[in-house]
């Protein structure tokens, strides 16, 4: 997931790096500016990332208990 996330985050920073540069900006100020977008852009996914993975674990987990409560034959009719 991290790969991806870094994946995304290049190609987030190239965009930038020719949007800016269309804009006629002086080069530093486009290395600046994409780098700022980088960071931002991936951070905020490594966030949304580990979140997803939290929901999808906290989500197994229950069934999993649930599964495993009905195969130990805790109900009524044993």
């Amino acid at each position: 997931m991290n790969k991806i996330v870094l994946n995304f985050g290049l190609l987030i920073f190239f965009i930038s790096v020719v949007v800016f540069s269309q804009k006629g900006m002086l080069v530093q100020d486009v290395l600046i500016r994409s780098t700022i977008v980088f960071f931002v852009v991936t951070i905020m996914f490594s966030i949304l990332a580990l979140a997803f993975i939290k929901a999808i674990n906290k989500t197994g987990t229950g069934k999993q208990k649930h599964i495993n409560h009905k195969l130990a034959g805790s109900g009524e009719n044993e």
